[in-house]
C-alpha cells in the first residue's frame, strides 16, 4: 500500500492545518486538559483519515481478452439500457459504481485499447448516485477502443465532495488492462457504457473492488 500522487499536496496542507490549530489552542489555553487530549485525537484521527484517503494498492489483475474489468472499488447502482448520447449515441448496458469516501479514490482501465475520443466537462455537483450526475454533474469521459474494434466508454463522475478528476492518459495512447486511468477525489462515481451483448457477472448493490471483479465479457 502506497500513497497517491493526487494526495501528496492535500496531505502535507491537511498536517500544517492540523499543526497550526493545535498550536494556536495551546497557546491560547497553555494549561493542558482533558479538552487538549480530546482535541489532539480529533486532530489525528482527521490526518489519518485524509492520509488513507489517497491509498494507492497494489493488486494483481484479473486479465483476458474478453474480460471486462472493474475501473473501481464501490458498490454497483446502476444496470440498465440506455442510449449513450456524447460520443458512441447507440444503445448501452450502464453500469454505475459509487465511490464513498472511505472507498479507495484510483481508477484504472477495464479493458486495453487505445483511446479514441477524451472530454472533459465542468457541471454541477450532485450526489454521486442521483442518476442525473451522468450528464449535469462535473465528469471526463474517456473511450477505448479495443484490438477487435470494440468500444468502451468511461466516465468519472464528481460527487457533491469531490471537485478534482484527474485522467492521465491522451487520446491516441495505447492503454493497458488495469493501468491506471485517473483519480477523482472525495466521494465520486464511475460509469461504464457497455456493448449491449455483454454477458454482465455482476449484480445491483454487488460491492466491488478496483483491478479484480469482473464486471463482465464480450460475446465471442
Amino acid at each position: 500500500m502506497t500513497i497517491h500522487k493526487e494526495g501528496y499536496k492535500t496531505i502535507t496542507i491537511t498536517f500544517l492545518f492540523v499543526v497550526a490549530i493545535l498550536l494556536a489552542f495551546n497557546h491560547i489555553f497553555p494549561k493542558q486538559t482533558w479538552v487538549h487530549w480530546a482535541l489532539y485525537l480529533v486532530g489525528l484521527w482527521f490526518f489519518f483519515t485524509i492520509v488513507r484517503f489517497f491509498r494507492s494498492p497494489k493488486r494483481e489483475t484479473n486479465k483476458g481478452e474478453h474480460v471486462i474489468l472493474c475501473p473501481a472499488d464501490g458498490k454497483v447502482v446502476v444496470i440498465e439500457r440506455t442510449i449513450e448520447p456524447e460520443y458512441l449515441k447507440d444503445e448501452r448496458i450502464q453500469v454505475s459504481i459509487f465511490m464513498s469516501a472511505t472507498n479507495v479514490h484510483v481508477n484504472w482501465f477495464p479493458v486495453g485499447g487505445e483511446i479514441v475520443y477524451y472530454y472533459y466537462h465542468p457541471g454541477l455537483h450532485m450526489v454521486a448516485f442521483n442518476p442525473k450526475a451522468s450528464l449535469e454533474n462535473e465528469r471526463a469521459t474517456t473511450v477505448i477502443e479495443t484490438s477487435d474494434n470494440r468500444k468502451i466508454l468511461v466516465r468519472q463522475i464528481a460527487g457533491a465532495m469531490a471537485r478534482r478528476i484527474k485522467c492521465y492518459p491522451k487520446v491516441g495512447e495505447p492503454v493497458v488492462q488495469g493501468e491506471e486511468l485517473g483519480f477523482i477525489k472525495f466521494g465520486s462515481r464511475v460509469d461504464l457504457l457497455l456493448p449491449v451483448d455483454t454477458k454482465l457477472e455482476i449484480t445491483l448493490n454487488q460491492k466491488v473492488t478496483g483491478k479484480q471483479t469482473i464486471i463482465g465479457h464480450f460475446a465471442i
